[in-house]
């Protein structure tokens, strides 16, 4: 398997360093509010190469993603909320779970909470304190960026071209304009632990150094994100790991493009973005994973309407013949091949052998995909020709396509999908809940609300919305 990575900008041979186990970073969100479709991109990406070297390529992978739940733009919102920062995190944690349980994403097998971890980041930054790299101003601790003497290997900028670009206020406590934040005194009012510096919170760029090592070690396979973090926060986040141990933090950095509008970057702070939640409103989970894989995931992604309908075509078009065959065949035993059928099934192994090599190659979805609807094409022609026990050789091509579709998310057995499903229907019926409440008809309202809770469905209203969570028994 060959891999690009933007530390050496190249393509290189990629295995686990024990030869079994990936150990994988995905930086995760920041819990203030609900993910738009841009934040997704990462999520789905990583997430079926992840499920692509466990299921192709035989390794076992400790895939680890954080959920930053303290950060300027949570206290930003609790203060908009006059709720908690634990809450507002609490809340968006819980929608963000809802979110991944819908679209069939399997867990990561950690999810750290950042406040987690606080006495860890605390050493980290007297680790650098003590190694020189860093330095306490007024309850700040800063790192030196001149100190570290491989700054911006990740980036490709040079330490130079940054200061001459830098502006620095009058009143700051930096050694260097590039200095950043480790460590941050506390403000009113703003959620804060104590330190050898005094009263304060972490730096984010700190947080996801510590987490990573502590689950997967001083150096990982693979550290992954959009290609936005790349600068600052991975090129930090190595000056950091790499200046305490003094080797390779992650051998491999896979960034993914970003999602765009028309060609211009989608953010929530140009408004031009659409809420998750709501295009699972309109399009079903394999539809979206289908959209996010059928362009190469390093290259810029252009969002729209058309083309998630084009993507529904591609999916239904596939589903349809794994429902129609399978309905077709079940229950009908098990009869010779003739020619015909043992030639193709014989032929089958060449969609494998594409879709493998395609992915092989840098994770090429595309190929992938490319490879999934040839075979989809194959059958359909073979189906209408084919008759008598030859037709059973349609079994091995449907099996093989639910094979293909696993790691990608795709194509889900009837009883995976019921699940995605349930989900569904209990946002719908929330939405119902919340137009009758809207019209005052608060008595059906209440009924809506019970019953689910009769089904062990618990309705939490926020300032933000009502989510849901299933009662442990």
């Amino acid at each position: 398997m060959r891999l690009y990575n933007t530390l050496t900008r190249e393509k290189q041979e990629f295995e686990p360093q024990d030869g079994k186990t990936v150990r994988m970073y995905v930086c995760g969100p920041t819990v203030y509010d609900h993910l738009h479709i841009g934040n997704l991109r990462p999520v789905l990406v990583f997430g079926a190469l992840r499920r692509y070297m466990e299921l192709f390529k035989g390794w076992e992978v400790i895939y680890v993603q954080n959920i930053t739940d303290v950060d300027d733009k949570l206290i930003a919102r609790a203060q908009e909320s006059g709720e908690t920062v634990a809450e507002v995190a609490a809340r968006y944690t819980e929608a963000y779970f809802q979110l991944l349980d819908r679209l069939g994403v399997v867990p990561p097998t950690h999810s750290p909470r950042a406040t987690e971890h606080i006495a860890g980041m605390i050493d980290l930054v007297q680790q650098l304190i003590e190694k020189g790299y860093a330095y306490e101003r007024g309850g700040d601790v800063y790192f030196r960026v001149r100190a570290f003497s491989e700054y911006g290997k990740l980036s490709g900028r040079s330490v130079d071209e940054l200061r001459s670009g830098a502006r620095v206020a009058a009143s700051e406590l930096k050694e260097d304009p590039l200095d950043f934040t480790l460590w941050k005194a506390a403000k009113p009012g703003e959620p804060k632990w104590d330190s050898p510096w005094g009263e304060g919170r972490p730096g984010w760029h700190t947080e996801c150094v510590v987490l990573s090592r502590h689950y997967l070690g001083e150096t990982l396979d693979i550290h992954a994100g959009g290609n936005d973090l790349i600068f600052p926060h991975h090129e930090n986040e190595i000056a950091q790991a790499e200046a305490v141990s003094g080797k390779t933090f992650s051998r491999f950095w896979l960034h993914n493009g970003m999602l765009t509008v028309n060609g211009e970057k989608m953010s929530k702070s140009l408004g031009n973005f659409a809420y998750a939640y709501e295009v699972l409103e309109r399009f079903d989970p394999e539809t979206v994973i289908y959209f996010y894989l059928s362009r190469h995931y390093r290259k810029p992604l252009d969002y729209s309407e058309a083309a998630l309908a084009e993507a529904e075509k591609a999916v239904d078009r596939a589903r349809t013949l794994i429902s129609e065959v399978e309905a077709e065949l079940r229950g009908t035993g098990d009869g010779e091949l003739g020619e015909a059928g043992n030639e193709f099934v014989a032929g089958l192994s060449r969609f494998r052998d594409r879709y493998v090599e395609a992915l092989d190659d840098d994770f090429n979805t595309v190929g992938a995909l490319a490879a999934i609807q040839e075979l989809v094409s194959e059958a359909n022609r073979f189906r209408a020709n084919a008759a008598g026990a030859d037709r059973l050789g349609l079994r091995d091509a449907v099996s093989l396509l639910r094979t293909l579709g696993a790691p990608l998310g795709l194509f889900r057995k009837r009883e995976e999908m019921l699940r995605t499903t349930t989900g569904d229907l209990i946002d719908l019926l929330i939405e119902l809940r919340m137009e009758l409440r809207k019209k005052r008809e608060f008595e059906l309202a209440d009924r809506i609300r019970d019953r689910l809770n009769d089904l062990g469905i618990v309705l939490k209203d926020t300032p933000h919305g009502t989510i849901w969570e299933k009662e442990e028994v």
